[in-house]
This record gives structure tokens, C-alpha cells and sequence, in this order.
């Protein structure tokens, strides 16, 4: 059985005593429900493996979801939620008109296009780091800022009915939750264009972190880093301690090209919450496509491990992270055991398998490298690298035939990778923007050269 437990906050990471926790179940009918206690702690233990939805709520704040998620057998699972007062009239138009963003915001979406120009720093290894960055900052978004009175994302089977309801309310009463109840049902159904407006105008009616924090996620997932950082950056003056809204800002940083300043952002924020795995997590997509990291990093992962010895993550992301500082020979048993330790926590862990044989690689341990990135090709879905490092022991073993059909599998596995690649870039629509008081763009601006 597996464990779920976590904390329970407010914007300002203060813990929440007394909020109710429910842990949701794909299948219909299974809930169980918890209260966080004096430190905003709660805890759900002998959890069956499956898909699963945590939601909190408590009077005075709004409501608050992370999920879907899947939840393996034996793991034990971490999750900060962090809710958002609901304001009072007063509040809002006081917080309204004292909100930079009641004056109009620098830049007009003023359409979409294709991504063939994603990437913006011109790196090929780079560019899958961007995308998952983008993912994982929409997915912070997820369930924030939406109405109790409305059935969740997950549960939507009428589309066009739940819209002709919503708007039809906001006919009779303009009211900032339910701009982004239809914001989610025009980005589900393919309008990134309208969704991001009424991203804004909830912004617009009710400045909160959550509003704030979804109309910059929503940029920042159409590829539109500079209004995005504009919208975080401008978040997080009324927010200081949202750890959200760093996190948006790092990854719009990254997706501009500024690795250092992402990476700042992402050190800032894991030091502001330390206990709360998302900063580790952000900053360890900068690592797959970093050839070298600073101490620095190596000592957040070391926390992160240190944190949550339950999670097969944080012991990954602290192995890879010794390894990019620099090994030392006398390293080598430390990060094995990292890695060890992951794979005894996840038995399904492909990329610590990987890391395991290229470790087991280095030392020229041939047998133990060939098993551990065996494991890896099994337990990966497109194992290109495993293949070929397969290929780069057998060739040193003078396996001449298996270092061939390694290689043919490795090329294969990449040709396919590439063409998902592209196939997904087409598919997201990137947004065209301009400049308050110029003219909107009327042709599809040429693609990035590098």
C-alpha cells in the first residue's frame, strides 16, 4: 500500500489548521478525507495503487486541487497545497485599484500561430527541458482558481453546454471565477486565444495569486515568455512569498533563454519553501540539459533527498546533480547508493537505471553496466540513450554485432522521438503578441534561424 500526505498552506505559506482534505479515486465512490492539524499536516496511509485527485477546502479560502495524479504501489507521495483567501468586495476593488495591472499591461495577444520557432535560445538539447517547464508551470495552475459551483476539469462531459450556462451567468453577474471556469473549457477545446482573455480579465476583476499566477501560466504554455514574465513579475510584488509565481517566472526566464536568472529564481524558491518538492523539481529540468552545475545546486538536491527520504526523485535528482558538479573517484560509491536507493523506491526508475550504467560504464564494470541499462531500456518509454550506451559497451567489449543493432535501435528510437517532437510543436498553438499601441502583426512572424 502507499502513503499520501503533505501540508496544507495559504498564499503567504503559512499552514492551514482545520482545512478539510479529500483524497479522490478515479474510480466513482472512493474518497477518504482528512483535517490539517496545528502545522497544516495531513496524512492518508494504506492508499491502493491508481489515479488520484487531492482536494482542500476551508471557509474563507478558496478551494484548492492537485491532480490528477498517479499514485505506484509502495510510494509515498509529498504534496504542498497552498489556498487563497476569498476576498471581500471591498478588498478586491481596493486591491483593484491599487494593482499595477489596473493600468493596461505592456503587450496585446493578438493572435496564434504554429511553434516551429519554439526554443527561443536556439539549443536542440534545451528545447525539451522548455516544453516540460511550460507543462509543469500550467500544472500549478490546475484547479487554483476555479468555483466550488462548478464540476471540475477532469469531470467535464458537455462542454458547450457548461459555457452557454457560464456565460449566460456572466451576463447576469460579471464575476472573476467563472472568466476562468471558461477559460479552462476554451483551452480544452482548442482556444488559447480566449482563454487567455478571460485569464485576464479575471486578473482584471479579482487580482489574487491564483488568478494572477493562471493568466501567466497560460502564456508561458502558448510560448509567449516576455508577457508571461511580465504578468509573474508584476504577481509577485503583491505576492512576495507565492512560491507559484517564482516558479512561473523561472521557467518564462528560461523559455526567453536566460538559464542563470531561471536558475536563481528556482535556488530563491526552494530556499523560501524548503519542504515543497516543486522547486527541486524545476530545477532538475535545468540539469538534463546542463553539462556542468554549481555547488549550489548540488546542495538544494542534497536537501531535497534529505527532506523527503521517501521520495526516489530527490535521491535521483541529488545523484545527477554530484555527477554534473564534478566526480571525484571517491564520489562514485555516494552517488551509486543515490541511485540505489532511487531505484529501491522505484523499481521502475528508467533514468536511474540509465545513470546507474553509465556510472558502472566509467569504472568499466561491463556486466554490471549491460544489466543496469537493460533495465533502463525496459523501463523507459523512448530509451534512445540506453541504446546508445548499450552500443558503446558492446563496442568495447568487441561485441561488434550487438554495438550494431544497438545503434540501429538508438537511431530508430530518435527518428521516432523527433517526429513526436515536431508533431507536438504543431499541435500547440504559440501566441503572437505585440506592444500596447503598435499595430498587431498580420503575418506569421519567420521562424527562429537557430
Amino acid at each position: 500500500m502507499s502513503v499520501v500526505s503533505g501540508t496544507i498552506c495559504d498564499a503567504q505559506n503559512h499552514p492551514l489548521v482545520g482545512a478539510e482534505v479529500l483524497l479522490e479515486n478515479s474510480e466513482p465512490g472512493h474518497v477518504s478525507q482528512a483535517t490539517s492539524d496545528s502545522q497544516g499536516h495531513f496524512h492518508f496511509d494504506s492508499v491502493r495503487a491508481g489515479n488520484y485527485t487531492l482536494r482542500a477546502r476551508k471557509d474563507g479560502y478558496q478551494p484548492g486541487r492537485e491532480g490528477p495524479f498517479v499514485l505506484r504501489p509502495q510510494e509515498a507521495k509529498s504534496i504542498v497545497l497552498c489556498l487563497s483567501k476569498v476576498p471581500s468586495t471591498a478588498a478586491a476593488k481596493e486591491s483593484a485599484e491599487s494593482i499595477p495591472f489596473s493600468d493596461e499591461p505592456q503587450f496585446t495577444v493578438a493572435g496564434v500561430t504554429d511553434t516551429t520557432a519554439l526554443g527561443g535560445h536556439g539549443s536542440a538539447r534545451a528545447l525539451p527541458s522548455t516544453k516540460a517547464l511550460e507543462k509543469d508551470t500550467a500544472a500549478l495552475a490546475h484547479g487554483s482558481a476555479s468555483s466550488p459551483d462548478i464540476s471540475p476539469r477532469s469531470d467535464q462531459k458537455d462542454w458547450a453546454s457548461q459555457e452557454t450556462s457560464l456565460r449566460a451567468m456572466l451576463a447576469h453577474e460579471e464575476r472573476a471565477d467563472l472568466h476562468v471556469r471558461l477559460a479552462e473549457i476554451e483551452e480544452s477545446e482548442g482556444r488559447p486565444l480566449d482563454a487567455v482573455k478571460d485569464y485576464e480579465r479575471a486578473a482584471e476583476l479579482q487580482p489574487t495569486e491564483p488568478h494572477l499566477f493562471a493568466w501567466g501560466a497560460e502564456l508561458l504554455l502558448h510560448h509567449a515568455p516576455e508577457p508571461a514574465i511580465e504578468v509573474f513579475t508584476k504577481g509577485r510584488r503583491l505576492f512576495p512569498q507565492s512560491i507559484r509565481l517564482l516558479l512561473g517566472l523561472g521557467a518564462a526566464k528560461y523559455a526567453q533563454g536566460s538559464r542563470e536568472e531561471a536558475a536563481q529564481f528556482f535556488l530563491e524558491a526552494s530556499d523560501l519553501a524548503p519542504t515543497d518538492p516543486q522547486p527541486y523539481i524545476f530545477l532538475g529540468r535545468l540539469q538534463t540539459t546542463a553539462n556542468t552545475v554549481p555547488p549550489a545546486w548540488t546542495e538544494r538536491m542534497k536537501r531535497f533527498a534529505t527532506l523527503h527520504p521517501e521520495s526516489a526523485t530527490a535521491h535521483y535528482l541529488y545523484a545527477v546533480a554530484f555527477i554534473k558538479q564534478g566526480v571525484e573517484p571517491e564520489d562514485s560509491a555516494a552517488i551509486e547508493s543515490q541511485l540505489n536507493t532511487a531505484i529501491e523506491l522505484d523499481p521502475h526508475f528508467g533514468d536511474a537505471y540509465l545513470q546507474l550504467g553509465i556510472l558502472r560504464l566509467e569504472h568499466k564494470d561491463f556486466p554490471g553496466a549491460i544489466a543496469a541499462l537493460q533495465k533502463a531500456v525496459e523501463n523507459t518509454p523512448l530509451p534512445a540513450e540506453a541504446h546508445y550506451r548499450l552500443a558503446d559497451v558492446y563496442r568495447r567489449r568487441g561485441d561488434t554485432e550487438k554495438a550494431h543493432q544497438e545503434i540501429a535501435l538508438y537511431k530508430q528510437i530518435t527518428e521516432q522521438k523527433n517526429k513526436e517532437a515536431d508533431r507536438e510543436r504543431h499541435e500547440i498553438q504559440q501566441f503572437v503578441y505585440t506592444l500596447r499601441g503598435q499595430d498587431a502583426p498580420t503575418e506569421t512572424p519567420a521562424p527562429n534561424p537557430h
